[in-house]
């Protein structure tokens, strides 16, 4: 990363035009493709990717960025749960900071770009603003969060809630999936306190944060499909989820005829029918949502050719734009999930419930996004986001939160997520536009 320019300030400095910053986003073109390529080299997973949340892949993206930073002559520092932040300082330290980034753990055998390109592109940002020889007002933050990636704890934005205050009751004693060894401890490990966050510690005050630009991958190939290198976010689903849900019924001889089986696993084909006609039918209403059956299994341990089974076990994901519409879908689970245990004989018994508030995005940052776009020259489209982010989080929080998508056209949480640097390198212009129509500047706030 390029070290800030010593040349005075004078007016095309304070303003510089957005060829200016294009121009100075491109010029990080080689820190870009170097970083990309260390994440990659130092965190493989045969196949795909593998940067373990609160373990050493997770640990050695964390460890890339401090370097990059503190090479740029950043202020770096970690919080209670391990996330980081470097931060561009400005004039004011009582300015509400503007806060760029994503996170930098990755599923397992995962790809290399979700996640990790929304601190690429906020460290991109910063260096291309300070080569422009500006100074900012108000702080400006580069955060790489932890642990988003809710697989592996079966909890959702842990870093980022930690941050914010606002991490559930219980998730601290959360079991890594893997290891079976406690959020707490792994997050220890890694250098956090998770006593401190028990105590109701929190590095962020959303009071004090102007905003929250996250540029990510998109999950599903939408931009590839239409032809578009970015799109500005419209909105991030909230969700509710089951994450270890099972039916019990009775094994039985595999003779033995119908209506006297208490048969688990048909009990569960036939919600996962009843969900998927649901969500037929929002989709035929112009509703979006999504639902997924992420585990949908036998017991190992008892099943075979010539039993029925009794025990079946899921996970339920089921995802949607508005509060209320969760809400719908949710009564509308419970009630197929009593035709089907009255029809079946078999009783469900659906284990902890988790959930994440819909997350709005800011109108007025959405706009100016789209604006500083075509100031730029750059097709957009506007995207609803498929997956869930750290921004949600944030929103949830009361922070006005954007988010830009690269297009990819193999979705993500694969070994074959793809992005064009190009794609990427419009994405940074964009959001370094916002932040330099919005940082103020030392000698007068625009």
């Amino acid at each position: 990363m390029s070290t800030p320019s010593s040349r005075p300030h004078n007016v095309a400095d304070v303003i510089p035009t957005p060829e200016a910053i294009r121009a100075a986003v491109a010029a990080q073109r080689g820190m870009v493709e170097r970083l990309f390529s260390t994440l990659a080299a130092g965190s493989q997973g045969h196949p795909g990717i593998m940067r373990d949340t609160y373990g050493p892949g997770e640990n050695f993206g964390h460890a890339v960025m401090v370097e990059a930073a503190t090479a740029a002559g950043l202020a770096v520092r970690t919080d209670a749960a391990a996330n980081t932040y470097a931060t561009w300082r400005g004039a004011d330290a009582a300015a509400p900071a503007i806060l760029m980034g994503s996170h930098l753990d990755s599923v397992p055998h995962g790809g290399n770009f979700d996640g990790a390109a929304g601190v690429i592109a906020g460290l991109v940002t910063i260096a291309a603003l300070r080569e422009l020889g500006l100074q900012p007002r108000c702080d400006v933050t580069v955060m790489g969060v932890r642990a988003e990636e809710s697989v592996w704890f079966q909890v959702s934005y842990i870093g980022s809630r930690s941050a914010l205050g606002t991490l559930p009751e219980g998730a601290l004693e959360a079991t890594r999936i893997d290891t079976g060894r406690s959020l707490a401890d792994h997050m220890r490990d890694c250098g956090g306190d998770p006593e401190a966050l028990r105590r109701g510690v929190r590095a962020l005050d959303p009071r004090q944060v102007r905003a929250f630009l996250e540029v990510h991958i998109e999950q599903a190939p939408s931009l590839f499909e239409a032809g578009f290198p970015i799109a500005i976010c419209t909105g991030i689903p909230g969700n509710f989820r089951y994450p270890d849900a099972r039916i019990v019924g009775r094994h039985d001889h595999v003779g033995t005829p119908r209506r006297f089986r208490r048969d688990a696993a048909m009990a569960g084909m036939a919600l996962a029918h009843a969900m998927d006609e649901i969500w037929a039918a929002q989709e035929a209403a112009g509703t979006q949502i999504a639902i997924t059956f992420g585990r949908f299994h036998t017991d190992a341990e008892m099943h075979g050719l010539t039993t029925v089974p009794g025990e079946f076990h899921f996970s339920l994901d089921v995802r949607a734009y508005d509060e209320a519409v969760l809400a719908g879908l949710e009564a509308q689970m419970h009630e197929a999930i009593g035709r089907i245990e009255a029809q079946r004989n078999v009783t469900f018994e659906l284990g902890q419930r988790a959930s994440a508030a819909v997350g709005p995005v800011d109108a007025g940052i959405k706009t100016a996004l789209t604006d500083a776009s075509d100031r730029l020259g750059i097709r957009s489209m506007p995207l609803g986001s498929p997956a869930s982010h750290d921004s949600a989080a944030f929103a949830a929080a009361g922070v006005p939160v954007a988010m830009l998508f690269v297009r990819n056209e193999h979705g993500s949480h694969n070994p074959k997520e793809a992005m064009e640097i190009d794609d990427f390198m419009d994405a940074a212009a964009v959001m370094a536009v916002w932040v330099a129509d919005n940082i103020g500047v030392a000698d007068g706030t625009r």
